[in-house]
């Protein structure tokens, strides 16, 4: 009778529903595994994503390999069971040949098993093969292919030390025996295949293939880590090159790593010698908490700052220190990695230039000149501070102005200027004329050189300006000093000369007087006598004024003093139509000092006055009172004119101070009364009427009896 399929025909047997149970089982088991990958991935998705290395698909690398185990799992299962329902075919027809349908169902499992086997450690993005005790491929997948450069055909069969450099035969050979003692190895293997330089590096796990009790082979699957490897290389050559300071430290602040850049900053001749260190052992102030160290809820953020570390020799190191947090898989930080950039030299250079800033500028500040910088585009780049007492301004009010467009500029600075930076001119100097800002003139030599930058190309102009209002006024003091001089010599001379005529005039005269015998005659002659005397008196006044100061002082009659000086300023007084009200004391008030002198004070005060009453109307009046108080003198001369400005009254007594227009008075004549006055031991006060003008009141020492 025909055997009919064992599929078809055959009876239900008692373990098939066993067999039901135990496949429904698998199928339970492995979607048990895929949801349980799927929720891990879930899970650890966002933290994976908040670490530091990326590692995010990690969890979806979980699930595919899950996923594709599972597949792989669930195959290898139904063709087991087709092999078991194969063999109790057999074993129920034992001693009978079996069919061809059998033999060949037979081998399409087994090819499929094997094809399922070799696409499933193709899939691997790792490199795995199976190595017989004699080195011979039994099998490899695609990564290991591609690698070397041949089909899976030209690499089965052959011993793995035909394609490889190294390792090579005798290490394997050194290596296999200690292998099978253990039967299991992990570690890192450096390869280099034939005709190829480069290196590459593989985490490797070997398991021993065993058939019975004896290891037949060896399985091997191995992770291409090479990239990784010369990252690390290049890391480490760059941690051990780089001039600034690198270092790892826990939490607390202690060194875990350290370059030699920051041991040598530290001025430690070994790495061992830093990194046994204590965490506060860097402090300077050894009560302070690790100047590496963090509080505990610091979430290691990235961090620069200026710190100070003790050196070796207990000197300070200042450093910038940039610094950040590792985290471990829980997000926990293990460790604080960083950089530190000595910055000591540059701060003492920078405390130098401070230095040497403060040195520059108390120096200009104790220049007597001003100090101008100016560019190339007439801009002004500095200004030292000696232009508020020169000009009344603040540097800042000039700094980064136009050297024409400050106010009142002077064309003669701009042509100096101009001079210089244009036409490559060594030196140059002017002398020109400035506005204060208080609206007075003031006379300036400025000082011009060229400027040059570190290329020595032409940068600006430095001008050094000095106020030489003094000496100016100075010179012609003494340039009218001499002239008056020469006028005194001069008016000597001419009243000696007068004299002499007139003193023939009046003896012809008196002769004249009793000859003629008519009244008209008489009173010509009267006049002409009367007015000949009167010449004499003011050739005498002159030759009295002109008379150098003897030495010594002498009892003088004030009313006498100011009465020659009238006389020797009435005509002047007569043709400005200026009125003299001098109420002259019964008793003369009497003072102990030089005649000359204090005519000369009278005569400055009478002429004051007339110029300040011309100022302001045709004609006028100067009134003049003597008086004693107690043992003291006083003349008071009081004019109608305009009066002193009180802002200036302060200042009416300097040298040189005047309000008059240019030409028309030096500044010196209040100044010499005061100076003379206070020789005499007296004091001059100014003050301002009360109906209007100026009153001016000089009070000396009264003269002891004779």
């Amino acid at each position: 009778m025909a055997q009919s399929s064992p599929r078809t025909s055959r009876p239900s047997r008692p373990g098939a529903t066993l067999e039901r149970e135990e496949s429904k089982l698998w199928r339970w088991l492995l979607l048990f595994m895929i949801l349980l990958a799927a929720g891990f991935a879930a899970l650890a998705w966002e933290r994976l994503e908040d670490l530091p290395y990326h590692l995010g698909p990690l969890a979806l690398g979980v699930l595919v390999l899950s996923v594709l185990l599972a597949a792989y799992a669930y195959g290898r299962r139904r063709e087991v069971a087709e092999l078991k329902v194969l063999l109790q075919d057999l074993q129920e027809h034992v001693g009978a040949a079996p069919s061809e349908d059998q033999l060949d169902q037979l081998s399409q499992v087994i090819m499929r098993s094997q094809r399922n086997f070799k696409e499933l450690i193709d899939s691997f993005d790792d490199a795995a093969c199976a190595v017989a005790l004699d080195g011979t491929l039994r099998t490899v997948n695609r990564p290991i292919a591609e690698m070397v450069g041949l089909p899976y055909t030209a690499l089965v069969g052959q011993k793995f030390f035909d394609f490889i450099e190294e390792p090579t035969r005798a290490d394997f050979e050194a290596g296999i025996g200690r292998f099978l003692e253990r039967r299991h190895w992990t570690g890192t293997v450096r390869v280099r295949l034939k005709n190829s330089t480069r290196n590459l590096f593989f985490d490797c796990v070997l398991n021993a293939i065993v058939k019975g009790d004896d290891v037949v082979g060896v399985s091997v699957l191995g992770r291409d880590v090479t990239e990784q490897r010369e990252k690390e290389l290049r890391f480490t050559e760059l941690f051990e090159t780089l001039q600034e300071g690198v270092y790892f430290s826990t939490p607390e602040g202690k060194l875990l790593d350290a370059n030699p850049a920051l041991v040598r900053i530290l001025g430690y001749q070994k790495k061992e010698e830093l990194l046994g260190l204590d965490a506060g052992a860097l402090n300077l102030d050894p009560g302070q908490p690790s100047v590496l160290g963090r509080a505990p809820d610091d979430r290691g953020g990235v961090r620069t700052r200026e710190i100070r570390l003790r050196r070796k020799d207990g000197s300070a190191a200042i450093a910038v220190d940039s610094s950040r947090a590792v985290w471990d898989a829980s997000g926990n930080v293990i460790r604080y990695q960083g950089t530190l950039v000595d910055v000591s030299e540059k701060r003492e250079m920078e405390r130098q230039l401070l230095q040497q800033e403060e040195f520059r500028r108390r120096l200009l500040e104790s220049f007597p000149d001003l100090i101008l910088v100016v560019d190339l585009e007439e801009g002004y780049t500095f200004v030292s501070s000696r232009v508020h007492d020169l000009l009344g301004y603040q540097p800042e009010d000039i700094v980064g102005k136009k050297i024409s467009e400050i106010e009142d500029h002077s064309p003669e600075l701009v042509t100096l200027y101009r001079d210089v930076a244009r036409e490559n001119k060594v030196f140059a100097s002017a002398e020109y004329r400035a506005r204060h800002r208080d609206g007075s003139w003031r006379t300036m030599r400025a000082s011009a050189s060229p400027l040059f930058d570190a290329e020595s190309k032409l940068s600006g102009v430095i001008i050094s300006v000095r106020d030489i209002t003094t000496e100016k006024k100075m010179e012609q003091q003494i340039v009218q000093g001499e002239r008056l001089a020469a006028m005194g010599a001069m008016i000597g001379g001419v009243a000696h000369e007068l004299n002499n005529p007139l003193t023939s005039i009046l003896g012809v005269g008196e002769l004249l007087q009793d000859s003629v015998t008519t009244d008209t005659g008489r009173k010509q002659i009267a006049m002409l006598q009367q007015q000949a005397r009167r010449a004499a008196d003011i050739v005498h006044n002159l030759t009295y004024f002109a008379r150098p100061p003897a030495p010594g002082k002498t009892r003088v009659n004030l009313t006498e003093v100011i009465e020659r000086t009238l006389n020797l300023h009435a005509y002047s007084l007569r043709k400005n139509n200026i009125t003299v009200d001098f109420l002259r004391d019964p008793a003369p008030p009497f003072v102990e000092g030089d005649p000359h002198q204090l005519m000369q004070i009278f005569l400055n005060l009478v002429l004051n006055a007339e110029q300040a009453i011309r100022e302001v109307r045709d004609r006028g009046t100067l009134r003049i009172r003597l008086g004693n108080k107690g043992k003291s003198a006083w003349a008071s001369f009081q004019d109608d004119g305009p009066g002193i400005p009180p802002e200036i009254l302060p200042n009416i007594f300097d040298p040189f101070y005047t309000t008059k227009r240019p030409g028309r008075g030096t500044g010196l004549g209040l100044s010499i009364c005061k100076s003379v006055v206070k020789e005499h031991n007296g004091t001059v006060e100014a003050a301002n009427a009360p109906g209007g003008g100026a009153v001016f009141t000089i009070t000396l020492p009264v003269a002891t009896s004779n």
